[in-house]
C-alpha cells in the first residue's frame, strides 16, 4: 500500500515538474541601443512598447528591456554595441541608423531589428528590402529621401529666396547622402545652397546666429537624431529669429516652424515592436521583409507664416495633411 502511494506521488511530481521548470525559465531580454537620449525618444519608445504588447510581450511581465543610450555621442556607439552583444540578449532593437550600423559590425548572430529614417539598402544595413537575409531586419520611414522635396516646398512657398541653408550633423552617416541630394535639387531650382553643420546645442545656436550674415533666406533641417530631439526648440527658434524653416515632423511646426514634411516615425517603431515579438516567438530576422513606410505628411503653421509675412498659396494648403492656425 505504501509502495503504491509512493509511486503515485512520484508520478504526480513527474507530471508537475515540466510545468514548474517552464515557469522558472528566465524572461527573454531585449537590448535597445540608441544614439540619442531616453527623454528625446519617449514617444517612439512608447509606440514600440505598445506594439510589443500587441505581439504578446509586456515589459516587466514576460520580457525585460535593457536600454543603452549614447546621448548624442556617436563615437560611443561601437563600444556600446559590443557591450550589448556580450550580455547575450535575445534580440537587439537599433534606434536610429548610426546605432544600427554599429550593431551590424558588432554581431552577425544576434537578431537585430532597426527603426530608422533612411533607406536601409543604401546605407548598407541589408541587401534587399524583401529578403534582408542575415541577422537584420526592421522598419524605415522616408525622411532622408524627402530632404530635396523639403527644399522644393520651401522654394514654392518663397520663390524669391536666392540662398537656402541646409542644416546637417556631420557625424551622422546619413549626411553623406542628404547633402549631395539637396545640392542637386538646389541646382535644378537655381538656388545657392549653404551647408551648415551642428553636432551640439552650442553649434545649433551658432548656426542660427550665422544665417543673416550668410544671406540665407530659408532653412532646411536635415535628418538627425539631435534635430529630432530638439524639434520644438528648432521650430520656436526659427520663429523667434524670423527665419522660415522646414523639418520633417509635426512637433517642429507646432512649435513655430513654418512647415514640416516627412514620414511618420511612429509607424516605424510600431512595426519594430511587432517584429521583435515575432522573433522572440522563433522567426528569423532574415525571413522578415523590411517594412518601408511610404506615408508622408505635410503640415503648415499659418500663424507662423503670417508672423513672417508669408502667404501660403491655396495649392500648398490643399496638399497639407493639417494646417495649424
Amino acid at each position: 500500500m505504501q509502495r503504491r502511494k509512493f509511486i503515485a506521488v512520484l508520478s504526480a511530481a513527474a507530471m508537475i515538474w515540466p510545468f514548474a521548470a517552464r515557469g522558472q525559465q528566465p524572461m527573454p531580454i531585449i537590448g535597445l541601443l540608441s544614439s540619442t537620449s531616453s527623454r528625446d525618444y519617449a514617444p517612439m519608445i512608447g509606440a514600440f512598447r505598445k506594439s510589443l504588447g500587441e505581439a504578446g510581450f509586456v515589459e516587466g511581465q514576460n520580457v525585460k528591456i535593457e536600454y543603452v543610450w549614447a546621448d548624442g555621442q556617436y563615437e560611443r556607439l561601437p563600444a556600446l554595441a559590443a557591450d550589448l552583444v556580450r550580455r547575450q540578449v535575445s534580440v537587439i532593437v537599433a534606434v536610429t541608423t548610426p546605432a544600427a550600423l554599429a550593431l551590424k559590425l558588432a554581431t552577425t548572430t544576434v537578431p537585430i531589428v532597426f527603426a530608422i529614417g533612411g533607406d536601409p539598402v543604401r546605407t548598407g544595413l541589408v541587401d534587399s528590402l524583401s529578403r534582408p537575409g542575415g541577422n537584420l531586419t526592421g522598419a524605415a520611414h522616408i525622411n532622408v529621401e524627402t530632404a530635396p522635396k523639403r527644399l522644393e516646398l520651401m522654394h514654392e512657398l518663397m520663390p524669391n529666396v536666392k540662398i537656402a541653408g541646409l542644416l546637417v550633423n556631420p557625424t551622422n552617416p546619413l549626411a553623406k547622402s542628404v547633402v549631395p541630394a539637396v545640392q542637386a535639387a538646389a541646382g535644378s531650382l537655381g538656388l545657392e545652397l549653404q551647408v551648415l553643420y551642428a553636432r551640439s546645442d552650442e553649434e545649433l545656436d551658432a548656426v542660427f546666429a550665422s544665417l543673416p550674415g550668410l544671406g540665407v533666406g530659408a532653412l532646411i533641417v536635415g535628418t538627425d537624431q539631435l534635430f529630432t530631439s530638439r524639434a520644438e526648440k528648432l521650430g520656436a527658434t526659427s520663429l523667434r529669429l524670423a527665419m522660415p524653416a522646414i523639418y520633417q515632423y509635426r512637433e517642429f511646426t507646432a512649435a513655430g516652424g513654418v512647415m514640416s514634411y516627412g514620414g511618420s516615425i511612429i509607424d516605424s517603431y510600431h512595426h519594430a515592436g511587432l517584429y521583435v515579438g515575432r522573433i522572440l516567438k522563433g522567426e528569423k530576422p532574415g525571413d522578415l521583409p523590411v517594412q518601408l513606410s511610404t506615408k508622408v505628411e505635410l503640415f503648415f503653421n499659418l500663424k507662423s507664416a503670417k508672423a513672417l509675412g508669408l502667404t501660403v498659396s491655396p495649392g500648398l494648403l490643399a496638399r497639407a495633411d493639417e494646417v495649424i492656425e
